[in-house]
C-alpha cells in the first residue's frame, strides 16, 4: 500500500487539505465567494431598482404623451368650433349687410322716383301755366283776361303740386 502512487496522492491531498484548513484558505475562499455573491446580489438589486425606475419613467412618458394627445385633440376641436362660429357670424353679418344695402338702395331709388315725379309735375305745371297764359293772353284782353289768367294759374299750380 505504501508503494502505490495513489496512496501517496491521497495522503498528500489530505495533508494539503489540513494545511489549507489550518491556514484559513477555506475561510478566505468562502469569504471571497460570499463577497462575490453579495456583490452580484447588490448588482441584481440595483438592476431591479433601475428597471423599476425605467418602468416608472416609461409610464410617466406614456401618460404625458396621452395627455398631450388629448390636449391637441381638444385644441383642434375648439379651433374647429371657433372657425365654424366665426364663419356663421360672418355669414350672418354679410346677409345683414346685403339686406341693409338693398334697403338703402331701394329707398334711394324710391326717393329718386319721387323727386323725378315732382320735377316732372313741376315742369308740366310750369308748361301748362305758360301755355294757358299764352293762349289766354292772345284770346282774351283786358281786366277779365287778367282775372282769368290769375285764377287759372293758381288752380293749375294747386292741382299739379
Amino acid at each position: 500500500m505504501f508503494f502505490d502512487p495513489e496512496t501517496w496522492v491521497a495522503i498528500a491531498f489530505v495533508i494539503l487539505m489540513v494545511l489549507f484548513g489550518y491556514l484559513g484558505v477555506f475561510k478566505s475562499a468562502m469569504s471571497a465567494l460570499d463577497k462575490r455573491a453579495e456583490r452580484i446580489k447588490t448588482e441584481l438589486d440595483d438592476a431591479q431598482r433601475l428597471k423599476q425606475e425605467a418602468a416608472k419613467v416609461l409610464a410617466d412618458y406614456k401618460a404625458r404623451t396621452a395627455s398631450a394627445e388629448r390636449e391637441a385633440a381638444e385644441i383642434i376641436a375648439n379651433a374647429r368650433s371657433e372657425a365654424e362660429r366665426i364663419a356663421t357670424e360672418a355669414k350672418a353679418k354679410m346677409e345683414d349687410f346685403v339686406a341693409r344695402r338693398t334697403k338703402t338702395a331701394e329707398s334711394k331709388i324710391a326717393l329718386a322716383e319721387a323727386q323725378a315725379l315732382a320735377d316732372v309735375r313741376a315742369a308740366a305745371a310750369e308748361a301748362a301755366v305758360q301755355a294757358a297764359s299764352t293762349i289766354l293772353s292772345q284770346s282774351v284782353k283786358g281786366q277779365l283776361a287778367d282775372d282769368l289768367l290769375a285764377k287759372g294759374i293758381s288752380e293749375v299750380r294747386q292741382k299739379l303740386n
